[in-house]
């Protein structure tokens, strides 16, 4: 029992070392598992940026300037009769285009009919008493030939011939007068154009004397269109205005639909000092009637053109704190903001006369996600007609431009 006892008070310090020893190790074990470095995830390549690009190209680039105008008719008149009568038939309709020398209003012919009549009667009673004295005046020289007559009474005779051949030249007048006012019955249009609202109805008394015409024509084509520009300008409208035809679009009020193609027609003479503008006058043929009096259209008047500029569309220059720039992609695929002077611009494209050369590759679209030397995803701009546009190919141009 003894011997049992002291056994078991050997294994116990035994078991006691064993657990100690367990211990530590394990408390070591997780030390260095703490302590030991965890692997690194490896590091994803920073994602390229989806740019919209078109390549920089030489183009010729139209200087034209904006303005604000009013259609009006070339020429207006207000029919009026110039005989007293009265209306009795009308044959146009309200608002009918009218060709010049078209009949517009009859009036009651007989009076001036009658005139004309009397002053026909009367110059052949005139002619007949002519062909009598004309007779006895010669009767009369054959007699002073042979002292059967007087000078005198030759005299008196000849007198009396050259009086009624006086009042036939009269009786001429007074039929070219009858035969005017009796023309003058028939009003006709003085020149193409688009009636209005008539003011004169058939059975009504005219009288030339009226303030209040019987109907309006508008010359509708051509037509013209009054705008004006800043005073500014008016040396270079000048200019354009000598080398020829200087061609004028008439617009929408929104400016994008094009009504009407003409030709600046008429400079004005002064300037108007209280607004500091030159009025000027286009002529247009609208033949399709786009143009009507009265409607307020935006001017486009051509001033020069530029030829093989360098063209980049207008939303490819940004706007910097050291002034303007555009990202140009590199052969590396990468974008790089490169500072540019633009000189003018306008309709979408802008005139760059230094940091850019011909064939770059600008960024158009996307710009807000870049940063200076990103890796870019380029896409290129598809032309208008839908096709990707050929980098070495030189468009020529056809939007407006200003000066900036």
């Amino acid at each position: 029992m003894n011997i049992e006892r002291e056994r078991r008070r050997r294994r116990w310090p035994a078991g006691l070392a064993v657990l100690v020893v367990g211990l530590g190790s394990y408390a070591a074990w997780r030390h260095l598992a703490q302590a030991a470095p965890a692997p690194q995830a490896q590091a994803a390549p920073a994602a390229k940026v989806p740019v919209t690009f078109t390549p920089v190209a030489k183009a010729d680039y139209p200087v034209e300037v904006d303005g604000l105008g009013t259609v009006s008719p070339f020429k207006t008149v207000t029919v009026r009769s110039r005989v007293d009568g009265e209306i009795t038939r009308v044959f146009f309709k309200q608002g009918q285009m009218v060709k010049q020398g078209d009949a517009l209003v009859e009036i009651d012919k007989r009076p001036y009919q009658a005139a004309l009549d009397q002053a026909v009667a009367k110059k052949a009673q005139d002619e007949a008493s002519l062909r009598n004295d004309q007779l006895n005046l010669q009767r009369f020289q054959n007699l002073a030939q042979k002292s059967f007559e007087s000078q005198q009474a030759v005299d008196t005779q000849q007198a009396l011939v050259d009086q009624v051949k006086a009042q036939i030249e009269g009786d001429d007048a007074a039929i070219a007068n009858a035969r005017t006012n009796l023309d003058y019955t028939t009003i006709k249009a003085p020149f193409t154009g688009r009636t209005g609202f008539r003011q004169i109805d058939p059975g009504n008394i005219v009288h030339a004397a009226d303030q209040n015409g019987i109907v309006t024509i508008a010359q509708l084509q051509p037509i013209a269109v009054q705008f004006t520009e800043p005073q500014d300008l008016l040396p270079a409208i000048a200019r354009a205005f000598e080398r020829g035809p200087a061609p004028v679009e008439a617009l929408t009020s929104d400016g994008q639909t094009v009504l009407s193609r003409g030709t600046l027609a008429v400079i004005d003479n002064t300037v108007n000092q209280a607004t500091g503008t030159i009025s000027l006058k286009a002529r247009f043929d609208n033949a399709d009637n786009a143009l009507w009096p009265g409607l307020s259209v935006d001017t486009r008047l051509l001033l020069d053109t530029l030829r093989q500029v360098l063209v980049v569309p207008e939303d490819a220059v940004q706007h910097g704190p050291s002034g303007l720039f555009a990202y140009v992609i590199g052969d590396d695929g990468k974008a790089v903001a490169t500072p540019i002077q633009v000189s003018m611009s306008g309709n979408g494209r802008a005139v760059v006369s230094q940091g850019l050369t011909a064939g770059q590759k600008v960024v158009v679209s996307g710009q807000a996600r870049l940063q200076n030397g990103a890796e870019v995803e380029a896409r290129q701009l598809p032309s208008p007609d839908g096709k990707i546009a050929d980098q070495a190919a030189l468009p020529t141009g056809g939007d407006a431009g200003k000066a900036d």
